[in-house]
């Protein structure tokens, strides 16, 4: 492989070093988004199924941040496996069963790192929990009334609040919102980011033809700090770890933890929402 010296001595052009992790980026959101949206759009078996595949690597990624080891031992194998058979009961419908499996794999994951020495037994045990119930909540949201439609809403505002924090983080800059926790997320970064959920709201309700547009967008601006609050949550645990990222597996995002956080928490408000609502919150007026 030629160097970059020897690259720029013949006159080729370098791209910036700055640029590479954008692109990296951008290459892997080019083929994770049409994969889950394929995914989501299929619904069961196969929602289920990436929702799995997902869950367990979030679960490896969990056992790896809170014990500082590649290899699961026998703690990281429980979680690792508790999340998705948890996900499997849910995918039949089963939901008591799939959270008294996330329950007694909390208590053997703990269990387990405390009787083999692994750092942080109670965090171990607390990502059984953390992983699969977010997990389920989507699966639950897809299976529900309005399941496509409240599932597609849901990414796209998560997406929007992303990107719109990002620009505007970078565009504004200004006071830092958690300098102890995330040092690069900023006051206008959040506020373009609710702005952003706000929009997606906007369009959501234009499309679905409700009378008033009001209430989903303020649902949605309101879910906007919620993804703003699971991805600070995340970045807090890797930092009481001192964990820059939870993993490699996505080149330019780091792990699947780093790329969901703020989606996991949504997916639980907007689960808990639909059921203190009796209905998907698309319905609402």
């Amino acid at each position: 492989m030629p160097s970059e010296n020897s690259i720029a001595a013949s006159g080729a052009t370098v791209p910036p070093a700055s640029s590479r992790p954008l692109r990296r980026r951008v290459v892997s959101a080019l083929v994770l988004v049409p994969a889950a949206l394929l995914a989501a759009v299929l619904g069961t078996p196969f929602w289920d199924a990436f929702v799995a595949l997902f869950g367990t690597v979030m679960a490896w990624e969990w056992s790896r941040v809170c014990s500082g080891r590649s290899q699961p031992g026998l703690a990281g194998i429980i979680l690792m496996t508790a999340v998705p058979a948890a996900i499997a009961a849910a995918a039949f419908g089963t939901y008591r069963a799939a959270f008294l499996i996330l329950f007694a794999g909390a208590a053997g994951t703990a269990i387990a790192a405390r009787l083999g020495q692994v750092p942080a037994p109670g965090w171990q045990g607390l990502g059984v929990l953390y992983v699969g119930v977010p997990c389920i909540a989507i699966q639950w949201i897809r299976a529900g009334e309005a399941g496509l439609e409240t599932l597609l809403w849901l990414l796209v505002l998560v997406w929007a609040v992303d990107t719109a924090a990002f620009l505007a983080g970078r565009r504004f800059g200004g006071p830092k919102l958690a300098p102890r926790i995330s040092p690069n997320k900023t006051w206008a970064g959040l506020g373009g980011g609710v702005l952003g959920a706000a929009l997606v709201g906007l369009l959501a309700a234009v499309w679905l033809g409700s009378p008033s547009v009001w209430p989903l967008v303020a649902i949605s601006a309101g879910l906007g700090l919620v993804e703003q609050a699971g991805d600070l949550a995340e970045s807090a645990v890797k930092r009481r770890f001192g964990v820059k990222d939870s993993s490699a597996v996505i080149p330019g995002h780091g792990g699947v933890l780093d790329r969901v956080d703020g989606l996991m928490a949504v997916a639980v408000a907007v689960a808990a929402l639909s059921l203190a609502g009796s209905g998907s919150v698309l319905s609402w007026r």
